[in-house]
């Protein structure tokens, strides 16, 4: 079975969002963000120092792989995507291109992508990675600078509070000197990846995303990638965050990407869930419409999936389960 097919059967993914935004999850200074949890360095205009010092107190040590693998195995998932870096241009693996990650800035000092690569092979699961190629706010030269604040009007899409002349930034210089060899490296360094999961191409141009999707087709010819590398390319169709097409689609592969609350990086107070119901429905019309469903969870600065999360997940599992029983 080629990637397409595999891609057309599975319907039904796990996405994860995690990071040193789970730290402050969602507070700062007394303050609470009314919306995306991952966004807070941008929300906050926190300034990249105060930030980075963030990575000085994760210590995710209550993560483990295997039960992460395992939660999406019960859920009924056939693959999951995981968060190698976000927009706050923190990695979550190991990186020789930037210190700025997880196995060389933090006392936690172990390589997330790495020990989620294994458990994904010794279970059998399919690993996806997001990367975020565009916006970067601990870079000078991060993108999205033509673009001024997201379409609710509070956030940044780039970093114009430690660099605030945006005229003057060079996408180019951030593209070359960190997005294409990290993505190099995560193609390189993970065993086989069912997709790359790009996102918010503000300011990529053409060439650069022809460049990036070559890259990705010369180290992993079967690995996907998803529309959000921007200008027109990719493999299979993004849908809008939570987005819920009501028409059949007949050509190509599709997914939606969605969340279980109200945010994708962990908030502490959103506890806006959805029921274990409402998410099969979701799925079922999704699936009957073409469309995967991935479907988002995001652990706390333990490395614990919340508790609800996890409850609705595997109720999912056991009605997917159930339904197929003779």
């Amino acid at each position: 079975m080629n990637s397409r097919e595999w891609f057309r059967e599975a319907k039904f993914g796990m996405m994860v969002h995690w990071g040193l935004y789970s730290l402050p999850a969602g507070e700062w200074n007394g303050r609470r963000m009314p919306v995306i949890g991952e966004w807070a360095q941008s929300y906050f205009r926190i300034p990249r120092a105060d930030y980075g010092r963030l990575a000085n107190a994760f210590n995710p040590i209550l993560f483990d792989a295997d039960e992460w693998v395992k939660l999406a195995i019960d859920a009924g998932m056939k693959y999951i995507v995981v968060t190698s870096k976000h927009h706050d241009g923190f990695a979550m693996y190991h990186s020789q291109v930037d210190p700025f990650n997880i196995t060389d800035a933090t006392p936690f000092g172990r390589d997330v992508i790495g020990e989620l690569a294994e458990a994904c092979a010794k279970h059998e699961l399919k690993l996806g990675l997001y990367y975020s190629q565009d916006l970067d706010w601990h870079e000078p030269n991060g993108g999205g600078y033509h673009h001024g604040h997201t379409n609710c009007g509070v956030m940044s899409w780039t970093n114009d509070w430690d660099y605030p002349e945006n005229e003057k930034k060079d996408y180019t210089q951030c593209f070359e000197s960190k997005i294409k060899p990290q993505v190099e490296e995560i193609l390189r360094n993970y065993g086989d990846l069912c997709l790359i999961w790009f996102d918010t191409p503000r300011t990529v141009s053409p060439e650069q995303s022809s460049e990036l999707y070559q890259l990705v087709k010369k180290y992993q010819r079967e690995c996907l990638v998803n529309s959000r590398i921007g200008n027109g390319m990719g493999d299979y169709r993004s849908w809008g965050d939570n987005e819920i097409p009501e028409e059949y689609q007949k050509d190509g592969l599709f997914e939606t990407p969605a969340t279980l609350n109200d945010t994708w990086g962990y908030k502490s107070f959103d506890q806006n869930w959805k029921s274990s119901a409402e998410v099969l429905r979701l799925k079922n019309h999704l699936n009957a419409r073409g469309i995967n469903y991935l479907l988002n969870v995001g652990p706390d600065y333990l490395g614990r999936i919340p508790g609800p999360s996890q409850e609705i997940l595997r109720n999912v599992g056991k009605e997917l389960r159930e339904s197929k029983s003779p």
